[in-house]
Order: C-alpha cells, then structure tokens, then sequence
C-alpha cells in the first residue's frame, strides 16, 4: 500500500473513530458513572469487536449484506432499538456507581463487542474503510492492512471519551448535574442515530 494512501487510511480511521457516536457516547457515559477502570471491559469490547467487523466486512460479509438489503436494514433497526434501550438506562441513572456490587454495571466486553454487529456507525466505518482502502492486486493483504490500521487508531480514540467522563465524575458527583448529564447524554445518544438510520 502506497505511504500517502497508508496516512489517508489512519487519517480516516482517527476521524471516525474519535468523533461522536453511539459507541463514544455510551463509553463517556460509563466514564462518568463508573470511573475510568471499571469501563476498560467496555473499550475493550468496542476496539476488538470492531477490528473483528472490520476484517469481516473485507473477507465478504460486506458482499452478502449488499446481495441482501433487507439483512441490513434489519439489523440497522435492530442496533437502533438496543440503543434507544441503552440510552433509556442513561438517562433514568440517578448516581454514581461506586463498587462492583453496585446494581448497575457497566458494559461487559462482550456485550460491547456484540454492539457492533447492530451498531450503524460501525457498519458505515467499515464498508466504507474497506471500499475505499483496498486495492484489488493485493486485496488479503490490504484488508489486513486496514483492519492494522483501525487496530492501532480505535482504541486509543475510545479510551479519550471514557477519560474525559472520568475526568468529570467529581464534578457531576452532585445528584442534579448527574441527572441533567446523564438525560443529556441520552438524547445524545438516541440523536446519534438519525442520520444513520435513513
């Protein structure tokens, strides 16, 4: 792969993965309601379920969804409602948890990892990482290349949102601004999905 081609790859891999979505919402949530630690089983989750999507979607996954629409379409909706769900348990937190025998928890590796397979951003980051990252000639390796690439980029991206929650959680410790934080983020993150959804 040409080094131009390899730094607009890292380029594009950075932009989608820092930048808001319901993955990045959902972990500066947990960052603020459960501290920076006790969220590492989530990004987690989030980077290698991704890596896992990614490397899918270029060994033909992509192929068969495109042959079948509905498939996808399906598990768009299918991703909305999980999230409209999370986003409803955000929003209803009323405190911070403190210990692992709290009654909420957040989430578990693979329950973030399952995520991606019904999350729409991650499904738009992939297809379109390997339609446009790919070359034909060496297409195995190239796929490797991107998946390297994201592997490299994603979770470094993801832990910087659940920093930033957890660098908030003294502040938000107050039951009002909990509140507020927490139904915001939750219109947030039911916000995150329209554009993915039409």
């Amino acid at each position: 792969m040409p080094l131009d081609t390899f730094l607009a790859l890292l380029l594009f891999a950075f932009t989608t993965s820092i930048t808001p979505g319901p993955n990045n919402m959902m972990l500066f949530a947990s960052g603020v309601n459960f501290g920076f630690r006790r969220t590492i089983p989530h990004m987690l989750g989030v980077a290698i379920g991704f890596l896992v999507l990614l490397l899918a979607v270029g060994l033909g996954l992509g192929a068969v969804l495109h042959e079948v629409p509905v498939l996808y379409t399906a598990m768009k909706f299918a991703g909305g409602a999980y999230l409209v769900w999370i986003a409803w348990k955000i929003g209803t937190s009323r405190s911070l948890a403190e210990k692992s025998e709290d009654d909420v928890a957040p989430m578990s590796f693979l329950s973030a990892a399952a995520f991606q397979w019904v999350n729409p951003k991650a499904w738009v980051m992939a297809v379109t990482a390997m339609a446009t990252y790919t070359i034909p000639q060496i297409y195995l390796v190239s796929v490797l290349i991107v998946g390297l690439a994201f592997a490299a980029v994603n979770f470094p991206s993801v832990s910087t949102w659940a920093g930033f929650g957890s660098a908030l959680r003294n502040w938000l410790s107050d039951p009002v601004r909990l509140k507020w934080f927490n139904i915001s983020m939750a219109v947030l993150l039911v916000l995150s999905l329209w554009p993915m959804l039409k």
